[in-house]
């Protein structure tokens, strides 16, 4: 376990713990402001919040990626910490699979990659370059390459924001199969309320820095729209973020659609 202070009790210890963070980036005022958070070995954990709340600025500092901003806290965190972004971030002049196994040691490394590369449904594709895929695909290569390592805490900051609707709904179902298999903790940021209780067995809400609201998700067997727990979670959720549910949106109705479409 990776402590940056602190360090943990000999009980059964959590795979994150935050505690009192601080991070600010100039004098105005704090983006962290004595945040606590613990996520438990294996929970998936979906991050909410409106922009400038501290989403992304706490998933970097898990990240150890913050370094040079000003704060305080305690932060601990498992020795394997695995990140995904927004973009795929693959290195264009590399194939597929040197891609994945970037950065890996081990004399088996190809062979670890070529499974995690069929675990997320691109076995064959070792060799392509990067430009040779799709968005999804992309972002695939992306998830292959954090779960070669088989981290114990999966970091995800908007994974799938850049896909069309479709495309994003078979990667949920796509993560949702492996963290079953690999069982890393996670904590995704997103700003799709239905992206986060689909995905998620907890949705916290970050406002100024803190967290203003912890639900545990609740709900049995296949997570539709059409489920009123769903309904209720989701309108209790954008409540938080102060959003009015409008269930009669044009959106919604391409969602419920698109969802058919899928299943």
């Amino acid at each position: 376990m990776a402590s940056y202070a602190g360090e943990l009790s000999t009980e059964v210890a959590p795979a994150v713990r935050v505690r009192s963070l601080h991070r600010s980036f100039n004098e105005a005022g704090g983006v962290l402001n004595g945040l606590d958070l613990d996520i438990a070995p294996g929970e998936f954990v979906a991050l909410l919040g409106r922009s400038g709340s501290g989403k992304s600025t706490l998933l970097r500092s898990l990240a150890g990626l913050d370094r040079g901003v000003a704060g305080t806290g305690v932060i601990e965190v498992p020795e394997k910490v695995s990140v995904v972004f927004q973009d795929s971030r693959l290195l264009p002049w590399k194939r597929v699979l040197d891609n994945v196994t970037l950065g890996l040691r081990a004399g088996d490394a190809a062979d670890r990659g070529r499974q995690a590369l069929a675990e997320v449904g691109l076995a064959g594709r070792e060799k392509a370059w990067p430009h040779e895929l799709s968005g999804g695909e992309q972002q695939r290569a992306s998830l292959a390459r954090s779960l070669v390592r088989d981290p114990e805490l999966l970091l995800a900051d908007e994974p799938f924001g850049a896909l069309d609707a479709l495309t994003r709904i078979r990667m949920h179902t796509l993560l949702r199969k492996l963290c079953e298999v690999h069982q890393p903790a996670v904590l995704l940021v997103t700003h799709d309320v239905d992206e986060a209780i689909v995905l998620a067995d907890r949705v916290i809400v970050l406002d100024g820095g803190v967290v203003r609201h912890d639900a545990r998700v609740e709900l049995d067997g296949r997570r539709s729209q059409a489920d009123p727990a769903f309904a209720r979670l989701r309108a209790r959720l954008l409540t938080e973020l102060g959003v009015e549910d409008d269930h009669d949106a044009p959106g919604r109705h391409l969602d419920r659609a698109v969802e058919r479409a899928a299943s």
